[in-house]
């Protein structure tokens, strides 16, 4: 009996270390960085359930997690070129105009496809009563697109995000994190953290574009969260909602930034595990 007794005990336990996960990435660089944290919350019994387009780049099947996949629009040769286009972008040197010129338009054609495939999943009905009825502990997500987020809200459950910057400063905003222009560095300024007086000026000038482009990035997904959720919700209602943030940042390579409690620094999972010489 005391044998029968413990080993109920220990299963019980063993079932209570683990949880179900509902994971809802974003392809490219950003789902290699979070593959390697899902593979560890593998090994330590959690369950996980990975929704994804059936075409991407890297979000492929695997045998640490299930994988859910729903159809899309769009054929692998398209998304393979706007994903290059993009690329070539980033890298292209200019000036400050030439390169937001060029930022709005790789951003344009991106965004376009990529609120194809949220809404392709939103709107999947078998899939996302699949989802209801799975009773997940909680959502991981990157929230440079919202799509998890408004999944999140709509199955009640608490959010992750996982990330490294979201464009137009929305992660400071809902997290009400202080992000002073005078010292927290603006993209595209190749700023650092210490200013004199007109590069505190043109790190402010530099901010002004993030409202049109936020706009235009971010207001679609707050249509389509609107719809699918039958209230009106901005894409900010959603992200301050989430339980803890999960930066893919590092003092030591960016530059000392204010942080609320419930953001983490995870940096350390971008770095390539190998051993290095002396």
């Amino acid at each position: 009996q005391v044998t029968a007794t413990l080993v109920l005990l220990l299963s019980v336990l063993s079932l209570a270390a683990g949880g179900k996960l509902l994971v809802v990435p974003v392809d490219g660089s950003h789902w290699l960085s979070m593959r390697e944290v899902l593979d560890s919350l593998k090994e330590k019994g959690h369950e996980i359930v990975v929704v994804a387009p059936e075409i991407s780049l890297y979000i492929k099947p695997t045998k640490n997690f299930v994988t859910k996949m729903y159809p899309v629009p769009f054929t692998q040769e398209e998304l393979d070129y706007t994903f290059w286009r993009t690329s070539q972008d980033v890298f292209a040197e200019g000036s400050f105009l030439e390169r937001i010129v060029k930022t709005y338009e790789g951003v344009k054609n991106t965004s376009a496809m990529f609120l194809s495939t949220c809404t392709h999943l939103l709107y999947n009905k078998e899939l996302v009563r699949y989802l209801e009825e799975n009773k997940f502990d909680a959502v991981l997500t990157d929230p440079v697109l919202p799509c998890g987020q408004i999944l999140a809200e709509h199955l009640s459950v608490p959010s992750v995000l996982f990330l490294q910057q979201i464009p137009c400063g929305l992660d400071f905003e809902a997290t009400q994190c202080p992000n002073p222009p005078s010292y927290v560095p603006r993209v595209f300024t190749d700023l650092t953290d210490r200013m004199n007086f007109f590069q505190r000026v043109k790190n402010l000038i530099f901010d002004i574009p993030n409202y049109f482009l936020c706009d235009f990035v971010f207001q679609p997904y707050a249509k389509l969260a609107s719809e699918f959720l039958q209230r009106d919700v901005t894409v900010l209602d959603l992200l301050r909602k989430a339980s803890i943030w999960l930066m893919k940042l590092d003092f030591v390579l960016h530059y000392p930034r204010p942080l609320m409690p419930n953001m983490i620094l995870v940096s350390g999972v971008n770095c390539a595990h190998k051993q290095l010489t002396q």
